[in-house]
């Protein structure tokens, strides 16, 4: 068909699929560039650069309000773990600790009894192995899915009935006066020392190692948040003073608000923080540090007196060889444990910060004292041959070794409920600083940031 006149003919081919094809027709701007010349050409005018001002402070402030309630809402999580959950978790693993040596140790009385053995005794065992099973299950509840802590639980709930069967057939035996009885004691107590306690000392500092980790999420200050809250001021202060001097107006009402707002959330972000961190600290120093050494110091005490039952039980059969000299392997360890004991008590001492846990302490010190003495009386008993004497310097009715034992376990224990109250009230303080800081950080940010708006509508107001 022939073209219009003045027309030119159109080709009939299509263009090549391959060509390019430009996103932007030739002459026309993208609506990025487009939206920068706007904010350009607004930034040229006072309404305009009172609109961008505006937006900045409300972005600020709102910003200061979200960071400031993210970082104090981590900070007063944490601060719940260490007092509701890693703290009690952590004391939790030394019960289970301080429950199995004391059921060894009891058990090895109670062997030392004979058919003699008191229903007392009995029963102590038998709560022992109770408390240690309960907070098995405990921690087995708390523990993360395929963590290290989860397999040493099972272990030590599998380790647990394979124990007391060896301690009820030394028992069997013993009444029956076998002496293979003493040597499935001797077996169970093995197992006790080289794997069970070795797995509850591992499942403990695992615990501490948490507790250490709360701390360290809790008591970091929050500088991001504080950073934001120094410039939202800065900011707010500045656009007033712009503001002054443009209109000689000394105040903004709404940049005014704004700046009390944010204002109130820094200072309550740093005063709650820093009240929150002492808090924390007081704990950690004056609470977990002494907690540590007590249950260490408690720990090695049901060592020693499971050692020095052990000596009796054994007889010598035992041998340990230091320094080319021959010692009897149980009464070794028994001073080892001694050692540490005194350690721990010297330095549970430093530690206590008042008179009521000091008081139990210097108690345990002297119960110590005395201990050493009676077992001195008991061990020469004992490498003269006499062996029933020896049986009742440990284990007799008065005057023994174990009433020593009692008391620096009663007073050790006291101790222990000392420092723990003195832990939670630290704690519950450090917790307690910074009770309802992020939800009030963003109640007052978004008010803060509708005052700065508000201010700066008030200027706007004067150029329509």
């Amino acid at each position: 068909m022939p073209a219009a006149p003045g027309i030119p003919a159109q080709s009939a081919r299509p263009a090549p699929a391959s060509a390019p094809v430009s996103p932007t027709p030739p002459g026309r701007r993208t609506a990025f560039a487009e939206g920068v010349d706007r904010v350009r050409a607004a930034a040229t005018t006072e309404p305009g650069r009172l609109r961008i001002i505006g937006a900045v402070l409300a972005l600020l402030v709102v910003a200061f309000g979200a960071v400031t309630a993210w970082q104090s809402s981590e900070r007063a999580a944490a601060a719940d773990d260490v007092l509701h959950s890693s703290q009690p978790l952590s004391s939790g693993a030394a019960a289970i600790y301080r429950s199995l040596a004391d059921a060894n140790t009891t058990a090895s009385s109670g062997f030392l009894a004979g058919g003699q053995e008191s229903a007392a005794s009995r029963d102590r065992y038998e709560k022992d192995i109770r408390t240690a099973a309960s907070g098995l299950v405990t921690a087995a509840a708390n523990a993360e899915p395929g963590s290290a802590s989860e397999a040493t639980i099972a272990k030590l709930n599998r380790l647990l009935p394979e124990y007391k069967g060896l301690i009820e057939r030394a028992r069997t035996y013993n009444r029956q006066g076998y002496p293979v009885g003493g040597a499935y004691l001797r077996y169970a107590n093995e197992k006790m020392q080289t794997r069970m306690l070795p797995a509850a000392e591992d499942l403990y500092t695992k615990e501490n190692q948490r507790l250490d980790a709360d701390y360290a999420d809790a008591t970091p200050y929050p500088w991001a948040a504080i950073a934001l809250g120094l410039l939202a001021l800065a900011a707010l202060g500045w656009a007033q003073h712009r503001t002054y001097q443009r209109t000689n107006r000394v105040l903004n009402h709404g940049l005014v608000a704004g700046s009390a707002a944010t204002a109130v959330v820094l200072l309550w972000l740093v005063v709650g923080h820093t009240i929150a961190r002492s808090g924390l600290d007081g704990s950690y120093d004056n609470g977990i540090r002494s907690l540590s050494v007590l249950h260490d110091a408690r720990i090695a005490s049901l060592k020693a007196r499971g050692n020095e039952n052990l000596s009796l039980v054994a007889r010598g059969a035992e041998t340990i060889t230091v320094g080319g000299k021959p010692y009897d392997a149980y009464y070794y360890d028994f001073d080892k444990d001694m050692a540490v004991l005194g350690k721990g008590l010297s330095r549970a001492a430093t530690l206590a910060d008042d008179r009521a846990g000091t008081t139990p302490v210097k108690a345990a010190e002297g119960n110590m004292a005395v201990w050493k003495q009676r077992h001195a009386s008991a061990r020469a008993e004992d490498e003269n041959g006499n062996f029933q004497q020896a049986l009742d310097k440990v284990i007799g009715a008065k005057g023994a070794t174990g009433e020593c034992f009692d008391s620096v376990d009663a007073n050790l224990a006291r101790a222990i409920d000392h420092e723990q109250a003195e832990f939670q009230r630290s704690a519950g303080h450090g917790r307690d600083a910074m009770t309802g800081l992020p939800v009030g950080a963003a109640v007052l940010a978004v008010l803060g940031a509708a005052g700065a708006v508000a201010g700066i509508g008030r200027r706007l107001s004067e150029y329509r």
